[in-house]
């Protein structure tokens, strides 16, 4: 890559991290120690797989506010035979919910899920039925090569032993504190003595660590069949909240096949329905590729106008694309066409803002996490995993040490819509765990957290390679934009001549310090290398691994 692409850009900006480079592997999470736990499995001689479920179990431990076992998630999964497949380990509605289970509150707005007492966001009733230990254990056994008491270890040492505080944990911890404080399992942990844990103390989960432990014995049964399954069970029957045994017993991880895009001769694979984010991205880049980006410049107006304008569009088709394709008939062939492109893309004014009419925009969280990991055999994943908000139900059940997520905000209160309460309903999402071949080679594997911002976000960044050329610690590391319909989001690096260019364009322009989360990605070269970046948002870091075992026949001797 080169950096022509800043002679034409009116956006600049400066890299604040380095990429890793490495032969052998590459792992990068939004925690160091959680990638150099699956930097110790492809050191051990695992593979990609045997990474990644080392790498989610440690963030589990190291990244609480993001992650848990009592969360959902959907992983991108590409063997080294070079076939693709998403693993759905998504949440889903308890069997005992209705569609009016919750009451929304008065007056509120259609893409608002508020409800009374804040009871699908907090607490016992906001946890939806997990699927993230199940899909973990069961892609670990289909595709992986190593034990699963051997790819928990670096998550049971951080548990028991504890690891230190960052900054960015204590700043979670402090937006969380309010809500927090009301649980005394949770606080012990995270607000000792009332106040939140200080960069640099210490985080020990010694409950959970045993949980961990029982786990790495008996597998995902342990939950879904077995006795931590009970301890979950009775304090959701304890405390109102609506998980059953039959809603464990029952759940299923659903393997999918990914939504194919072509741009500009890369060929762009993303998450089929229930997430909504491969659609979408694909109808961006097919509407996008009728312009010049590269020629128009990064961060120039012109750029983020064409950016806006197919990013309403998008979310005034997204209600239409937005659902579990076992409850509602989900358009994708109509909306990843290029006839549909060019329809959209006549009604587009190149000088002018336009409101494209408002479909149902979901509530999601940006309390998400995301990583990519690769070993020297082919075999790459890139997942994305949440337990939704910031600290999901903000609670932790006792016996577990386990955070569960709180889902249930994420669906309509109110029957009769497409993504009201249905019992076993999947979770409706913008994860974006994406790749993208050329000539049918892989050459970018990526993705974030970030809620309703992460396919906007993911669909830049392929941009930011394709069509400006950046290197790859560039791509993640660009300033973003997003809408939906309302304010036109920008980060602060977007200069203020840029930003009234659009304001006189019609947007409604909003300076912000992030758009969406910390993205992560790794680059396949065609010597064999790789390379791993992480950006500034989170806490991420790759960690590559490179040199290897001895030439054969070598011996050492003293004379």
């Amino acid at each position: 890559m080169t950096s022509l692409w800043r002679e034409r850009a009116a956006t600049g900006f400066q890299c604040q991290k380095r990429p890793a480079t490495g032969s052998r592997g590459m792992v990068v999470s939004n925690h160091p120690l959680a990638s150099s736990a699956g930097a110790e499995m492809l050191a051990a001689g695992g593979n990609a797989i045997d990474a990644a479920i080392a790498t989610l179990f440690a963030l589990t431990v190291v990244e609480p506010m993001m992650v848990g076992i009592i969360g959902g998630g959907m992983a991108h999964i590409r063997l080294a035979d070079g076939s693709h497949r998403f693993v759905d380990g998504q949440s889903t509605v308890p069997s005992a919910v209705r569609p009016d289970t919750y009451t929304s509150k008065p007056g509120s707005a259609h893409d608002v899920f508020d409800t009374a007492g804040d009871e699908n966001l907090n607490g016992p009733k906001a946890v939806a039925v997990p699927g993230s230990l199940k899909a973990w254990c069961e892609t670990l056994q289909r595709y992986g090569t190593m034990p699963l008491a051997d790819v928990m270890q670096p998550a049971i040492k951080h548990a028991a032993r504890g690891y230190a505080a960052t900054p960015y944990l204590h700043e979670c911890i402090t937006d969380s504190a309010g809500e927090m404080l009301k649980d005394k399992a949770i606080s012990a942990i995270y607000l000792p003595n009332g106040t939140p844990l200080k960069p640099g103390e210490r985080v020990v989960q010694t409950e959970y660590a045993e949980t961990l432990r029982y786990i790495a014995q008996h597998g995902e049964a342990a939950l879904y069949h077995g006795p931590l399954g009970d301890i979950l069970v009775d304090y959701m029957k304890k405390h109102g909240g609506f998980i059953a045994r039959e809603d464990l017993v029952g759940y299923k991880t659903v393997e999918r096949q990914p939504i194919r895009a072509d741009y500009r001769g890369w060929e762009i694979l993303g998450p089929p329905p229930p997430a909504a984010s491969g659609v979408h991205i694909a109808q961006m880049l097919n509407i996008l590729e009728g312009y010049d980006i590269a020629g128009l410049g990064f961060g120039s107006a012109a750029t983020i106008h064409y950016l806006a304008e197919v990013l309403k569009i998008a979310f005034a088709d997204r209600a239409a694309a937005s659902g579990d394709p076992d409850f509602i008939n989900v358009p994708v062939e109509r909306l990843t066409s290029k006839a549909y492109a060019d329809e959209r893309r006549r009604a587009i004014d190149p000088d002018r803002a336009q409101a494209w009419g408002a479909g149902i925009a979901q509530l999601e969280s940006a309390d998400t996490t995301h990583m990519t990991a690769a070993d020297a055999f082919g075999n790459v994943v890139a997942t994305t995993q949440t337990i939704n908000n910031l600290f999901g139900a903000k609670i932790l059940i006792p016996g577990l040490g386990a955070i569960p997520n709180n889902y249930m905000n994420l669906y309509d209160p109110r029957p009769g819509h497409a993504l009201s309460l249905a019992p076993g309903k999947r979770v409706t999402t913008s994860m974006s765990p994406v790749m993208a071949l050329r000539g049918g080679k892989l050459v970018y594997a990526l993705g974030l957290p970030g809620g309703k911002r992460i396919f906007p976000s993911a669909m830049q960044a392929l941009i930011n390679l394709i069509d400006h050329g950046m290197s790859l610690q560039e791509a993640v590391e660009a300033p973003r934009v997003w809408t939906e319909g309302n304010a036109l989001e920008v980060e602060q690096a977007v200069p203020e001549s840029v930003r009234a260019k659009l304001v006189a364009m019609g947007h409604k322009v909003l300076a912000m310090p992030t758009v969406a989360g910390g993205m992560n990605a790794i680059q396949f070269h065609e010597d064999g290398t790789m390379s791993g970046a992480a950006c500034w948002r989170a806490d991420g870091s790759p960690v590559g691994i490179a040199g290897g075992l001895a030439r054969a026949g070598v011996r050492f001797g003293l004379a």
